[in-house]
């Protein structure tokens, strides 16, 4: 009987081949496609000024330029991520990869104002499709260091800020808007290029019944990072679950409050600490991000995140026509506020989450026609 008679999970294999050139790749590929979108929601912050003072927008027009971004963002977070559950995580991101990459481009030729915010909120829409990359990537990495490399992955976020406050400041003073709007669109145009290279995820593959394609997927890995595949026969169907730890649950909620005591303490005699600030919201977001598409099965994994993206979506929105009715309201102390109590709320947010997911073994969901299949393949 020997290896005849051994079986093993998707976990399982992810864990034998681990971490190796495969996903290095995989690695900079959805790396780029944050970078893109850093650099996308980063140029918001020298377009609007130059625009207003180009066009003689007022106030009000000018942070519509930001908004609508954030509302194709609502849009595209949901949808893509049922387009993406439903057709495979590859479509996901070709289809926004070539929105995005389109009308960004598209946006440095806009003659007008309709336009120019037309267009912006299609880059929006195609921007909404950043958890697609994030949950594809997540696929492939074994459970034991999935944390690490997702922080790592999280990287490329400040990475492309860095990049584009970088091409600002030199394309801005001698070229002007229209060229920055340009040249921040190659990014995503890179996604295009090497899009025939990618693999689709073998967990989405899994759950559509093409055991075949996900198993050649995981013999490509181990190839690519010279491991084996445990030894027997795949058996790729069931879900995964752990219980919950509700000691982790009771320490790390108290996270929260030393940084509620140290800005309470500092706010009013440091200044608000933009760099902190930064920094703080930067550690917050990669967490937000780990945790997010781990708590969800696979079958709507990127559906889930998205939804929860397209919600934040709208604080995005908010934002710029809240911030700037109050300053030029003169009402600078209320507007800061208003933020601190949203950021209150959201530390009350993080005491409910239900449980700890390092090191868990990512859920699946077995499609409703193999639901009662437990034989191995």
């Amino acid at each position: 009987m020997g290896e005849q008679g051994q079986t093993y999970t998707l976990d399982e294999a992810l864990e034998a081949v681990g971490f190796g050139k495969f996903q290095i790749f995989v690695l900079g590929y959805a790396g780029m496609g944050l970078i893109a979108e850093a650099m996308e929601m980063m140029l918001l912050s020298f377009v609007g000024p130059a625009v207003q003072s180009a066009w003689g927008l007022s106030p009000r027009k000018e942070s519509y330029i930001t908004s609508v971004v954030f509302a194709g963002m609502l849009v595209g977070a949901y949808s893509w991520g049922i387009v993406s559950d439903k057709h495979g995580r590859r479509k996901g991101f070709l289809i926004t990869a070539m929105i995005t990459a389109g009308a960004g481009f598209l946006s440095a030729f806009a003659p007008n104002y309709i336009c120019l915010i037309s267009l912006r909120c299609l880059v929006g829409l195609g921007l909404g499709g950043g958890p697609v990359l994030s949950s594809w990537f997540l696929e492939f990495i074994p459970a034991s260091t999935r944390g690490t490399w997702m922080v790592v992955f999280s990287t490329f976020w400040t990475l492309g800020t860095i990049l584009e406050a970088s091409l600002a400041w030199f394309v801005m003073p001698s070229l002007g808007w229209r060229w920055l709007l340009a040249l921040s669109s190659l990014p995503t145009s890179l996604l295009l290029v090497f899009y025939v290279m990618t693999p689709e995820s073998p967990r989405f593959l899994c759950l559509q019944g093409r055991r075949d394609e996900a198993l050649v997927i995981l013999k490509n890995i181990a190839k690519s990072n010279q491991r084996k595949l445990p030894p027997g026969r795949p058996c790729f169907y069931g879900l995964s679950s752990s219980d919950v730890n509700y000691r982790d649950v009771f320490i790390t909620s108290f996270a929260e409050f030393p940084g509620l005591l140290v800005a309470a303490a500092t706010v009013d005699r440091m200044g608000r600490l933009l760099f902190g600030a930064r920094i703080c919201i930067t550690a917050t977001f990669t967490v937000v991000y780990i945790y997010a598409p781990e708590i969800y099965p696979t079958a709507v994994r990127t559906t889930g995140v998205g939804v929860a993206s397209s919600v934040g979506r709208i604080g995005g929105m908010l934002c710029p026509l809240v911030a700037v009715g109050l300053i030029h309201g003169c009402h600078q102390t209320s507007a800061i506020l208003l933020f601190e109590v949203v950021i209150f709320l959201s530390g009350v947010c993080v005491l409910l989450f239900p449980f700890e997911t390092s090191g868990r073994e990512l859920t699946d969901y077995a499609p409703p026609e193999k639901a009662t299949n437990t034989q191995p393949t």
